[in-house]
């Protein structure tokens, strides 16, 4: 079997089809974003492999949907152990081909990974024949495993959301198949290990690799999937919801955001402006992240001095030393995009109020930025720009404050601070799909999670994942022996 030396971890660059490895005769290259060297070359999915991996689910699905969730669930307990089992590998491997903070892989991600498995797959015992009592009849409320599921994942965290959303597939019942994110698809190829060793039956869970363009495109049309999960940008959304669509399959989509981070002038401004530095975590590459700080004309020029001083303190470098807090952007093509909305925000007025170019780290490292002078019409402040890139607006009063929060086509997150119980009023007039009061990125795994507008169809999480990825069907008892009649008197 091929592998890679990545960092001294063994990891395989080929495909995982019906439980063993697969190799292609076409391949894409990798390249780390801490110094641009090559990892090496992966598997590029054809349209035979698609076929072998929607064959291979197709078989596996009747035995494993078969199952209870309490047979299912040992095993899927003994995935999310041999992914503790491989920490160290997996922290190595997404912090030197997606460039996330090797620290941050090893505190949050990877236990959180091994959360999403096990945590699904005790949930899912919650769902067995849910009854439902009416005077006519009893209902049995089944949720049973829809078929095949697609599961494409993003570059910015391809670990822990390929586990977020195989957790409740697979628990439900259903057979997998993970398109990883070209630009960072060596976690993703590692859990298939995982997997492999928990002894999942072969094609319950597959791997293949490639580009969207091609090798997504092609699962995704395939009148054989049963549902598509997609975490990724707005265009290639509305692809993959055509391609779905003319087969009518559901498709959950988590999308871009464009989040209000509000201070109020109730605010405290020492710790709004410590959350508003983690903004920068993984070099601003995070869809929940609030983007749009909207501040209070009476407290914008504290709060401005309170956050530089936080910011200025931020180290850019090396996603592997201990010490960074901010590493590189994933891919050239995004260093060029993320600078392309400065210049074009500096060129039509805007103001740097720190940041402003690219780092001397390295090639693909963005200082650190904000902007202000800025109108709500502006592209930088209606556009995602997934980068190190944040915006500030002043407002006079609370309405103009939430009407410069709705006022973009997103609507997945927000940040809110305040006095509890006016930043909590505030809050709830804000058009979103969450939003932290006086906080930041506190998540459960039973809440929902997604966004409105542009930013998603649908939620993730506790019921509302098993809610799309299972058919829900109500067995009805009635309670009555029943006579057919065409009388309606």
């Amino acid at each position: 079997m091929t592998t890679l030396d990545v960092a001294g971890i063994a990891v395989s660059p080929d495909h995982y089809i019906d439980g063993r490895r697969v190799p292609s005769d076409q391949h894409f290259e990798l390249h780390s974003p801490i110094d641009q060297r090559l990892l090496g070359r992966i598997a590029e999915g054809t349209a035979a492999h698609v076929e072998a991996a929607i064959v291979a689910a197709q078989k596996a699905f009747p035995a494993w949907s078969a199952m209870t969730a309490a047979e299912r669930q040992p095993l899927l307990d003994r995935f999310a152990e041999e992914i503790g089992k491989r920490a160290d590998a997996f922290c190595a491997l997404e912090s030197n081909d997606a460039g996330v903070l090797l620290s941050r892989m090893r505190h949050g991600v990877v236990p959180r990974a091994m959360l999403n498995i096990a945590w699904f797959a005790q949930h899912a015992l919650t769902l067995q024949d849910r009854p439902i009592d009416t005077e006519q009849a009893h209902h049995i409320v089944r949720h049973d495993p829809a078929g095949v599921v697609v599961i494409i994942t993003p570059w910015n965290a391809p670990l822990m959301l390929s586990t977020w959303k195989l957790g409740p597939a697979l628990a439900a019942g259903n057979t997998c198949i993970l398109k990883p994110p070209e630009w960072a698809p060596l976690t993703c190829s590692l859990l298939a290990d995982a997997a492999d060793a928990a002894g999942l039956p072969p094609g319950v869970f597959n791997v293949v690799q490639g580009t969207g363009a091609r090798t997504g495109a092609a699962l995704v049309a395939d009148a054989r999937i049963a549902r598509v999960s997609f975490t990724g940008s707005v265009p290639t959304a509305k692809a993959i919801a055509q391609a779905a669509g003319a087969n009518l399959v559901p498709c959950s989509l988590e999308l871009g955001g464009k989040s209000p981070f509000i201070v109020l002038d109730d605010a405290d401004l020492d710790a709004a402006a410590a959350t508003g530095a983690l903004m920068y975590r993984n070099a601003g590459q995070v869809c929940l992240a609030g983007t749009r700080f909207l501040v209070h004309e009476k407290v914008a020029d504290a709060f401005v001095a309170a956050m530089r001083g936080y910011v200025e303190k931020l180290t850019v470098g090396d996603p592997r030393d201990a010490a960074t807090e901010v590493g590189p952007i994933i891919h050239p093509r995004q260093v060029e995009r993320v600078a392309g909305f400065v210049d074009r925000a500096v060129a039509g007025g805007a103001q740097v109020l720190w940041g402003g170019a690219k780092h001397a780290f390295g090639a693909q490292y963005y200082q650190p930025t904000m902007l202000t002078g800025l109108s709500q019409g502006d592209e930088i402040v209606q556009n995602e720009v997934f980068g190190p890139v944040l915006t500030l607006q002043t407002f006079a009063d609370d309405d103009e404050a939430i009407a410069l929060a709705n006022g973009t086509d997103y609507g997945l997150g927000g940040v809110c601070y305040g006095e509890t119980s006016h930043a909590t009023e505030v809050a709830q007039r804000v058009r979103t799909g969450f939003i932290w009061v006086n906080s930041f990125g506190i998540r459960d795994l039973a809440a929902p999670f997604g966004g409105i507008k542009r930013s998603g169809v649908g939620r993730e999480g506790g019921d509302w994942s098993f809610e799309f990825f299972c058919d829900v069907k109500d067995v009805v008892v009635p309670k009555k022996p029943f006579k057919a009649s065409f009388s309606h008197r």
